[in-house]
């Protein structure tokens, strides 16, 4: 379809199908909210912060089409609508958000909440053609600075995120646990608000000092036992032999390939998916 044809497709959705769907369980049934909620998820925030209205008229399509996608699995009973609309009240502060610990330490290692100044390390992170190898590009300034704030307002949204990461009093990346939204192709992936993906991106003089890895494994056990989720996906492109590597020193395992819907056509499209549930977490102990 074309960007006028996915608009109208929007506004369709919002307007009348899901309001003529409404079941008995969901927290809502007028259109505003139904926008509402979608908007909210697919930018990560209120979505009033990121475009200005009409969303459909002025948002990003790619946004746009993580909204769209959002209200077709809630359609088809694949995404959990009150926890989306648990998410979009807490950022807007209409409930109260988890309580999250300021840091998590191991060590010389330090997890933290995000801070303004991590920006300008993050952006020189993000532009080092090393760093994004297995991405499709490096990212701008102004897209780091937009993950940034992406990350931490994870937090407020479910009480868990990428953590930045601290050593020796500097920044040096992110590792942590976060909700996929987007649906993607593999048993799990299409139920967006499901899934919880481990991951991790570290600037390159941070490398082989076992960062990565010590990180991830105090992020995974803060998940399980503050908030009782001990089950998570990481996946990567096929090639990134080195993050393959801290996924199976974690102790995931291998679970199949899949073609991942935003990286064009090419070398990087395929990524390997690896899981870590309670029983693979028990024996990796």
């Amino acid at each position: 379809m074309n960007p006028a044809d996915r608009r109208t497709h929007w506004r369709d959705l919002v307007e009348r199908r899901l309001p003529e769907a409404v079941r008995p369980d969901w927290p809502v049934r007028l259109d505003h909210c139904f926008a509402r909620i979608l908007l909210d998820n697919a930018c990560g925030g209120p979505w009033r912060d990121h475009t200005r209205p009409p969303a459909y008229a002025t948002m990003p399509l790619g946004q746009l089409e993580i909204a769209i996608a959002l209200g077709e699995a809630v359609l088809a009973g694949r995404a959990d609508l009150a926890l989306l609309n648990r998410r979009s009240l807490a950022w807007r502060g209409k409930i109260a958000a988890a309580p999250v610990p300021e840091a998590l330490r191991d060590g010389d290692l330090t997890l933290r909440r995000w801070r303004p100044e991590d920006t300008a390390p993050f952006a020189a992170l993000n532009a080092d053609p090393a760093v994004m190898a297995h991405f499709p590009r490096p990212r701008t300034e102004a897209e780091s600075a937009a993950e940034a704030g992406l990350c931490d307002r994870r937090f407020v949204a479910d009480g868990f995120g990428p953590w930045a990461l601290e050593h020796a009093g500097r920044f040096i990346g992110f590792a942590g646990p976060m909700r996929i939204l987007r649906p993607l192709p593999f048993p799990g992936g299409d139920r967006p608000g499901t899934t919880v993906e481990l991951a991790w991106r570290l600037a390159r003089e941070a490398w082989g000092h076992g960062f990565a890895t010590r990180a991830a494994r105090l992020a995974l056990a803060d998940l399980a036992g503050r908030c009782r989720i001990r089950s998570v996906v990481a996946f990567t492109a096929v090639g990134n032999d080195r993050s393959r590597a801290v996924m199976e020193r974690l102790g995931l395992r291998p679970a199949g390939t899949f073609p991942h819907p935003a990286v064009p056509e090419g070398p990087l499209r395929v990524h390997v998916l690896y899981r870590l549930d309670c029983a693979d977490r028990e024996e990796a102990a």
